[in-house]
């Protein structure tokens, strides 16, 4: 698109089904050059992905030229069927429905890298639902608790 500049940074947020602690360690490096790949190769920039157990942030420097809610749809699609095609787990695996999208500005790009780079250590003080019920107040989005993920099993 010739002449269109735009500078679109957000960070998704999302969880794995029931926040079953399934993104492990022994695969945790492939799965996110996997899903890096997906992001790339619909021309969007990733800046920085990082998963614990439970959930995953990505944050990236979006084109234009795809919807949000097809990314994620892409994104989560291809990665629950790869997971499932390697065997990683005993049990089928899904994503849980849903996710967040929180928009930056160029500023803050790396404080937001930092954050993600760190998820061990935040995770250490905060639960993933209160994490994302911080982002949530913190980008003032209205919510119900009824819809909020899953608690963990």
């Amino acid at each position: 698109m010739s002449n269109t500049y735009t500078q679109i940074h957000i960070q998704f947020v999302f969880a794995v089904k029931f926040r079953k602690a399934q993104l492990l360690p022994s695969f945790k490096d492939e799965l996110l050059k996997y899903i890096t790949a997906v992001i790339q190769n619909d021309g969007h920039k990733l800046l920085s992905i990082n998963s614990e157990p439970d959930h995953i942030h990505i944050f990236i420097g979006m084109r234009p030229t795809q919807s949000i809610s097809d990314l994620m749809k892409e994104v989560k699609a291809n990665s629950s069927r790869w997971i499932n095609e390697r065997g990683f787990l005993p049990t089928r695996f899904e994503w849980q429905g849903g996710y967040g999208a929180f928009s930056y500005r160029k500023r803050d790009v790396k404080g937001v890298i930092d954050y993600i780079n760190k998820q061990e250590i935040h995770h250490l003080k905060t639960t993933f639902i209160e994490e994302y019920i911080e982002f949530l107040k913190e980008f003032e989005i209205d919510y119900e608790e009824q819809f909020i993920f899953k608690e963990m099993i």
